[in-house]
């Protein structure tokens, strides 16, 4: 991976000539995404992030960090300690420059010994396992890093909305996906092309289900306006 995605952080909190990152999907089209919505306060932030922060308590574990918005407000606004982690060197860079205390180079998957209170799994975060047949190894890595109270809270949403429907008034879905959550994602920044990747969405019934054969409680706490949800999951 070339780390476009850090890259385009990193050049919007150095000034460094930051540019849109173009995203593509292979169910849509080439979209512009502006850098600067990963640097969003606290008031720009959708209602299921900020309900997240709200609920967010203990010691902290932000996954997929990006930017470091999430983290930043919690350290500076709730006085939480929180560890911030991206497997992006280029982010968690620009995380430190904006003043994140704990930010590390760090795959979740690979996080040992530790014990949390709240992971954060936002901005679709669960999708980083990729594919719907890793979700139980995703869940039980999350499960073995809380603590017996603890909790962990994600956004997804469900993208059945995205495909035609058929004759019957069913949804046209590819015969090459196993779940229709499953994309390839493709980035583009300053004229590089990022290798594919795969990332996921899970619509909140496939995510009860998959807690449920994992040991864990799944909860539905807040639904967003468009086909978007927050869950919070915790220890059967």
């Amino acid at each position: 991976m070339k780390d476009l995605f850090g890259k385009a952080i990193l050049d919007y909190q150095t000034n460094n000539n930051p540019q849109d990152l173009i995203t593509e999907t292979s169910i849509s089209e080439a979209d512009e995404m502006s850098v600067a919505y990963l640097f969003r306060g606290y008031d720009e932030m959708p209602k299921l992030e900020q309900k997240a922060l709200q609920m967010a308590k203990g010691k902290v574990l932000d996954v997929g960090c990006g930017a470091g918005s999430h983290s930043l407000y919690l350290q500076n606004e709730k006085n939480i300690d929180i560890t911030a982690i991206d497997i992006s060197a280029n982010a968690i860079e620009a995380c430190t420059l904006r003043g994140v205390k704990k930010a590390t180079v760090k795959d979740v998957m690979q996080l040992e010994n530790e014990k949390f209170d709240t992971i954060l799994l936002l901005m679709n975060g669960a999708g980083m396992c990729g594919r719907l047949n890793k979700i139980s190894d995703f869940l039980q890595k999350i499960k073995s890093l809380l603590n017996e109270d603890g909790q962990v809270l994600l956004d997804s949403s469900d993208i059945i909305y995205m495909f035609d429907e058929d004759e019957d008034g069913g949804k046209w879905i590819p015969s090459d996906n196993e779940y229709y959550g499953e994309l390839v994602f493709n980035i583009s920044y300053k004229d590089e092309k990022e290798t594919p990747f795969n990332w996921m969405y899970i619509d909140y019934n496939t995510l009860q289900n998959a807690a449920h054969a994992n040991g864990l409680q799944c909860e539905l706490i807040l639904e967003g306006e468009h086909f978007d949800y927050l869950a919070k999951i915790t220890l059967a």
